[in-house]
């Protein structure tokens, strides 16, 4: 495989449900909210039947050595409205440059 290959490994992140039974997310995004600093990221679950996998938000601090995930549910209307403004913006400019 050559190092200037396109194709990453899907960066893959655990996340304890209500039970507390840990299931499997597939990043599919992450950015930062520049006016707020915050950073977000978007995740589907990988072991969906579903063909229109349902995404999900959340708001994310690392720790120092950027190995530690916090994960925050997005509650407010607002900042789930900018999140998905944001997330939607940045696919149609995927979009546009893989065309």
């Amino acid at each position: 495989m050559a190092a200037d290959d396109q194709t990453m490994e899907p960066e893959i992140i655990y996340i304890p449900d209500e039970e507390g039974n840990e299931e499997e997310f597939e990043v599919v995004m992450k950015f930062e909210v520049e006016d707020s600093g915050a950073k977000y990221l978007m995740v589907v679950p990988t072991e969906s039947e579903d063909e229109t996998d349902e995404v999900y938000a959340f708001r994310y601090e690392e720790d120092e050595n950027g190995e530690e995930l916090k994960l925050y549910t997005i509650e407010d209307e607002e900042e789930w409205n900018m999140v998905e403004e944001t997330f939607n913006t940045l696919l149609e400019q995927e979009d546009e440059e893989d065309a």
